[in-house]
């Protein structure tokens, strides 16, 4: 008898314990966060199974029920712009709550590099990163991290080019902003999308279909593997040099670069597919955003047979069916860089290309896999825009990250939030060909064409059925450019600044934006 009243007294005890457990809310809750204004909003967390509690914040009181493994969820209704108010949930406060526009940023190394790596060598941005923005507050991707209030300490360690942004945007805006960000340098993107993303792709799968079967997978690994013993080989040698270079102060020697790792056709060279996805976006999923700015491209994509066309489009897909919402993605354009600013006076362009005259031999052709024609073609996906950066400096990692801030926030402005300025310069659109001519119509020609830096329009090249190109006579004509040569009477194909770096191209529209680089032909 005494044994079953002990061991009712236990399990009534683990029961009261159980009823009362801590009511807790996701980690990207927190003190000095931002809500994302006028969408419905979900606060997720755990309690204890079936637990009933109330969620309140401004006039709105909701009654929570955990469910049966104690999660729940809770969606407050749409919220204008302003703060700082309180958040409580159960018996938990959360002072200091803003609600304006979020922001996730994303991407390798330009997107993850912090303020205090540019600062030096980017006075706009040492000046802005030494103020306090109350309206503006950051949250890093260290899964201990909280919200923070952008102070000059906060800002010199959050991303570079992700401050600058949201400091411009804030500032245009006149709401607080809130940035959150999930970033590591060097990374391809197969690793920022869920393998199920992946997998589920229409177009990756076709692509992979497509290639495998021309794709060598046993002769580069042989490669491979005979590139790996030369490094492995050559690296004591190469360390030696190294030192004796340095002991008699002289300039190292290079290093040979290490040979990349070879997968099968679909597969990951490297690493896991989606595993920083999961790592630091899958925390935010579900977070009430406005949108993405995404900067990432030079280590494409680790996934042989799968281009960045088509991976960007999986991932864009991929975050927004995961989100519950179909947000504006922006992206930074790739390769950085490679053209001529409108007016090389302005600060914004102080590390774009200097004007030069058309070279006489025609430019090498761009990296097929890293183009800036490859990458124009994400504009291609709905409520996907492009950060033109081919007047803002090239680069492997561009200084002026408050230039490629401030121009994303010119694009945010106009393409998301409504305003009426033109946000890319003129783009290729069609064209018609017009006897011994091809005339090239444009979009996005804004307050119309202008030929800067010169008196004749540079960087247009033609092809007759030869295939063979040579710079081409190029004129304004309204909103069109009319392209000729006297010795081809069967004009086949034109291409724009069509190289990896492209000083000489002038072609612009009168709001100050250049023409990207642009090809007719697909031979």
């Amino acid at each position: 008898m005494t044994s079953k009243l002990l061991s009712t007294a236990f399990f009534s005890g683990l029961l009261c314990l159980h009823a009362n457990a801590e009511v807790t809310l996701s980690k990207v809750f927190s003190p000095h966060m931002v809500l994302q204004r006028e969408m419905p909003l979900p606060l997720w967390g755990t309690a204890a199974p079936g637990e009933k509690f109330t969620v309140s914040f401004r006039t709105q009181t909701k009654t929570v029920e955990a469910d049966a493994q104690g999660k729940w969820r809770v969606l407050l209704e749409p919220l204008t712009a302003g703060g700082p108010d309180v958040l409580k949930i159960g018996d938990k406060t959360l002072d200091d709550v803003l609600v304006g526009e979020v922001w996730v940023g994303s991407g390798q190394s330009n997107m993850d590099m912090r303020a205090s790596q540019y600062t030096a060598d980017d006075a706009p941005l040492a000046k802005l990163a030494e103020g306090t923005y109350p309206m503006l507050r950051l949250l890093l991707k260290d899964a201990k991290a909280t919200w923070q209030e952008a102070t000059p300490q906060n800002n010199a360690q959050f991303s570079a080019l992700l401050f600058a942004f949201g400091q411009a945007l804030q500032a245009q805006l006149g709401v607080p902003v809130g940035l959150m960000v999930g970033a590591v340098g060097g990374t391809p993107s197969g690793y920022w999308l869920s393998e199920e993303m992946y997998k589920a792709d229409p177009a990756c799968q076709e692509m992979v279909r497509k290639l495998a079967p021309s794709y060598d997978y046993e002769g580069l690994k042989q490669k491979y593997d005979a590139d790996k013993a030369k490094w492995d080989a050559d690296m004591l040698e190469w360390k030696r040099a190294e030192a004796e270079a340095k002991a008699a102060g002289k300039t190292p020697p290079r290093a040979p670069a290490a040979p990349r790792s070879i997968g099968k056709a679909g597969e990951a060279h490297t690493g896991k597919i989606g595993s920083l996805f999961e790592a630091y976006i899958r925390p935010y999923v579900g977070f009430g955003i406005r949108g993405v700015l995404w900067d990432q491209g030079e280590s494409k994509t680790n996934i042989a047979c799968v281009d960045q066309y088509a991976l960007m489009g999986a991932l864009i897909k991929g975050w927004r069916k995961d989100w519950g919402q179909d947000f504006p993605f922006l992206y930074v354009q790739k390769p950085s860089g490679g053209g001529v600013a409108w007016d090389p006076a302005n600060p914004l362009n102080a590390r774009a290309e200097k004007f030069v005259a058309q070279p006489t031999q025609i430019p090498r052709e761009p990296d097929p896999e890293y183009s800036h024609g490859l990458h124009l073609r994400l504009m291609d996906y709905p409520k996907t825009y492009m950060v033109t950066a081919t007047d803002l400096g090239a680069g492997v990692h561009p200084v002026l990250k408050s230039s490629y801030g401030q121009r994303a926030s010119h694009v945010a402005v106009n393409a998301v939030y409504g305003g009426k300025a033109e946000f890319y310069g003129p783009l290729y659109a069609s064209h018609t060909t017009e006897g011994a001519r091809i005339r090239i119509k444009f979009s996005h020609t804004g307050k119309g064409l202008d030929v800067r830096h010169a008196d004749k329009l540079q960087g247009f090249l033609l092809a007759g059925p030869d295939h063979k190109f040579v710079w081409a006579d190029a004129k304004v004509d309204g909103d069109t450019v009319v392209v000729s040569h006297p010795e081809i009477t069967e004009p086949a194909a034109v291409r724009y600044a069509w190289s990896a770096q492209f000083p000489w191209a002038n072609l612009f529209n009168k709001d100050g934006l250049p023409a990207q680089p642009f090809r007719t032909d697909r031979w």
